[in-house]
């Protein structure tokens, strides 16, 4: 099999991976099992806790022992993830299972972008790196969106049909990933499996070189407004009042419109310049989910609209802004330092807007986590472009 064959196997992970039947009613599905929403939240920042906690040290294995390796593994504790979930009743099972989901995510995540970025520069197809990021972000959005619908209709059945079929797809995953080519450009990191190597690297993306610095910054503030407000659809959905089974058929919507737009991502760095391109992000991320505390129901779900398109824009795009940057040998670590800040962000502000959204309501969590969201977007922005005029 060619280096080339990475592509559509990466493809392939992606759909099984965001072929999420059981997203769409996640929230409602914990709640029905005795949960209250802040409970719900300190599952979902154990998730992400877990993630930023594993992200970097994932990232490394990644460089070190090899990214196929790091993605044959993250297919196997996400599977584990949905089983232990899908037989679960009480909170203390469902944060295990969090748990095993959040170990899964951080091996997937960087290793799979750094796969795909050395795999193209192996097949000397470098310059399709946004094009080929932002279909394999939009299939996984146009996976979402149709499990979504599907299940909508399984949890009209039963709140916990959808997760018991998750299990199945989950393990489909796992086959794929251990056909995947191991790209021969990529070079092992000569650095020792230990805290000091990694800390290098830590220190690398973060202290020395001020533009990746920033870089990641601006990448994690936006990032934790679009997986903050991911979280946050469905009490919204429920604050409406929306029928649980219109809730599949909106976050169809909602991922269809980000599929759209992260499959087109590549298109936007020709209308408009890297600096542009920082603003709108910035501005298109954080305004909406501000304004949703003003807003009818209808106007809120546009807003809400607004943020998944941006993001399907933002997140190709900052992932080639940080890969062209970084060192091929480090590029999963970098990765996942990204992702590591996204997640370690979510993991402490997602309990307090859930506790927020008891006390007071969701539009008041929104209204806070917009408003944080523009100040640190601004700041991080105004430096990058600072950067750049230099």
């Amino acid at each position: 099999m060619t280096i080339y064959s990475n592509i559509w196997k990466l493809y392939v992970i992606k759909a099984l991976r965001w072929f999420l039947l059981a997203m769409p009613i996640t929230v409602i599905f914990f709640q029905e099992n005795g949960l209250s929403l802040s409970q719900v939240m300190i599952l979902q920042g154990s998730y992400s806790l877990t993630i930023a906690f594993m992200e970097i040290p994932s990232g490394y294995l990644a460089d070190r022992f090899g990214r196929k390796n790091t993605l044959v593994l993250g297919t196997i504790f996400s599977f584990l993830g949905f089983l232990t979930i899908s037989t679960s009743f009480e909170f203390t099972p469902f944060l295990l299972g969090e748990l095993l989901l959040g170990v899964g995510a951080s091996f997937i995540s960087g290793a799979d972008s750094a796969l795909l970025y050395d795999s193209l520069l192996e097949s000397k197809k470098k310059n399709l790196y946004t094009k080929i990021e932002g279909r394999i972000y939009g299939i996984g959005n146009f996976s979402e969106a149709i499990a979504g619908i599907c299940g909508g209709i399984l949890a009209d059945i039963s709140l916990r049909l959808p997760w018991s079929i998750q299990v199945v797809i989950a393990a489909l995953a796992i086959p794929i990933a251990l056909i995947l080519v191991e790209p021969k450009i990529h070079q092992k990191s000569t650095l020792t499996f230990n805290i000091k190597s990694i800390w290098r690297v830590v220190r690398f993306s973060l202290m020395e070189n001020r533009r990746l610095k920033w870089l990641i910054i601006f990448s994690s503030v936006t990032g934790l407004a679009t997986l903050s407000l991911a979280w946050f659809a469905q009490p919204y959905f429920k604050s409406i009042n929306m029928p649980i089974t219109y809730f599949g058929v909106v976050w169809a919507i909602l991922n269809l419109s980000t599929g759209v737009a992260s499959f087109n991502a590549h298109l936007f760095e020709k209308i408009w310049s890297n600096k542009q391109l920082l603003v709108v992000i910035c501005l298109g991320t954080s305004i909406p989910i501000i304004l949703i505390m003003f807003s009818s129901y209808t106007l809120g779900l546009c807003f809400i609209l607004m943020v998944f398109l941006v993001r399907g824009i933002a997140t190709p795009t900052l992932r080639q802004f940080i890969n062209d940057i970084t060192p091929s040998d480090i590029r999963a670590t970098v990765l996942s330092i990204r992702s590591f800040t996204i997640r370690l962000a979510f993991s402490i502000v997602a309990p307090f807007l859930g506790w927020v959204s008891d006390t007071y309501t969701i539009n008041e969590s929104l209204f806070i986590l917009g408003l944080s969201v523009l100040i640190l977007g601004l700041v991080s922005s105004f430096k990058l472009l600072r950067l750049s005029d230099q």
